[in-house]
């Protein structure tokens, strides 16, 4: 036997192999998951769900092994407001929300007079989360849902979500087959989970269904509805880009430090265009999500109301500035830098623990660069006399490495 011949014959073999542990293991899973949703269906039973419902529903549910790769892949590198804001802020973006908002003001402006949640708003949201209607998702929901449910990571909350995506099918709102979405459960126009969709969606158009795929009525009414529950106040905007003078104490940023206008003002921001700041009763905070080279924004308690509808500060900018777009708004006049890092979740977690070493809570070392580690390196850089913007680069990473490194030989 020739040393080829007997390479080949071991590779069939290690593939051979290689499938049967494969087989096994996706025999096991199924079987684990049939076991799964015959739990769930006893639950939804027992919760009142139609007998016909849940038959017709998860007897026919199908595991999607894709679904849980995507539920624990995180992306390598952590975003920075630069690449998140640039690919989501396009001149393209803006012309069709611009279309679209001309194609549906009718039907805007009589949500606007009901709620108070002007056009634009709802406009943006839609662009942002299905680019207009463009692209919902091609999962099915109780499919995804069910997966997700019958995973130990986050069973409790997909468990609640699927019964709640019966509820939905029970009432009569959408069939099992149309109910598609992301691979996570968020559906139609406006992605809303189950949940939110039971809280929040009506029927608009009077056809006795919450129809927020084939129903732009529906989707934005509920939208608004969704909005106005959250608290939305008519009489402000969501925020607006502002000026910093030179010698600006950058250790006042940050969504948990608000101020009154009057305050801001003696602190010299002023408006980027127009006659003056936002006229508002209410306090708002600055924010510099790119550092002190940056946009600045002035944000209202409205800013916090988006975020109710998605915990991202990024998310909430880009909302509030597409909406500004849309109605005719020009682009920032501080565009956000270069970003001069590509930092990884890894690296986040390593500096979230160094912080701590050195005395300052970043919060759970999670990999995520969220308010709280942000305002971590703005303590730092108080510390070490920098500007405070908490605002990352390459040179204060090393930096604070080293300081922890120093601290911990």
């Amino acid at each position: 036997m020739t040393k080829f011949t007997e390479f080949k014959i071991l590779s069939k073999a290690f593939l051979l192999t290689g499938l049967l542990f494969f087989c096994i293991f996706e025999l096991a899973a199924n079987q684990q998951f049939n076991q799964c949703v015959s739990d769930l269906k006893t639950q939804a039973s027992q919760q009142g769900i139609s007998n016909n419902t849940v038959k017709q529903v998860l007897d026919n549910v199908k595991y999607l092994a894709r679904v849980i790769e995507l539920d624990r892949r995180q992306p390598e590198f952590t975003q920075t407001f630069a690449g998140y804001f640039n690919t989501r802020i396009t001149d393209e973006r803006v012309r069709n929300g611009r279309k679209q908002l001309n194609k549906h003001r009718e039907l805007l402006e009589k949500i606007y007079q009901k709620t108070g949640i002007p056009p634009k708003y709802l406009v943006s949201f839609w662009g942002l989360e299905t680019n207009y209607g463009g692209y919902f998702g091609s999962w099915s929901v109780p499919d995804s849902l069910a997966t997700l449910a019958c995973d130990q990571r986050r069973s409790a909350y997909f468990t609640q979500e699927l019964l709640n995506a019966l509820r939905i099918i029970d009432a009569g709102d959408i069939t099992p087959e149309r109910m598609v979405g992301s691979w996570a459960g968020a559906m139609g126009h406006m992605q809303f989970m189950p949940s939110t969709f039971l809280g929040y969606a009506r029927d608009a158009d009077g056809d006795g269904r919450r129809d927020l795929w084939g129903s732009i009525e529906d989707a934005m009414t509920s939208a608004a509805n969704f909005l106005l529950k959250m608290g939305w106040n008519p009489d402000f905007e969501w925020g607006q880009e502002v000026k910093l003078p030179p010698d600006f104490d950058y250790s006042l940023t940050g969504n948990h430090q608000k101020r009154s206008l009057n305050d801001w003002i003696a602190q010299g921001v002023t408006p980027v265009s127009g006659p003056g700041l936002l006229p508002s009763d209410q306090k708002a905070a600055l924010l510099v999500p790119a550092g002190h080279q940056g946009p600045a924004f002035l944000v209202t308690d409205n800013f916090h109301v988006i975020m109710r509808w998605n915990r991202s500060e990024y998310y909430a900018l880009s909302v509030g500035h597409l909406a500004d777009r849309i109605a005719g708004e020009s682009a920032l006049s501080q565009q956000p830098p270069p970003d001069d890092i590509k930092i990884t979740r890894e690296q986040v977690r390593q500096l979230q623990k160094d912080l701590h070493t050195l005395g300052i809570d970043a919060g759970v070392a999670d990999g995520v660069m969220g308010p709280q580690t942000r305002n971590a390196i703005s303590l730092y850089q108080q510390k070490t006399q920098r500007i405070a913007d908490g605002h990352l680069d390459s040179s204060l990473l090393a930096a604070i490495r080293a300081a922890a490194s120093g601290l911990n030989n």
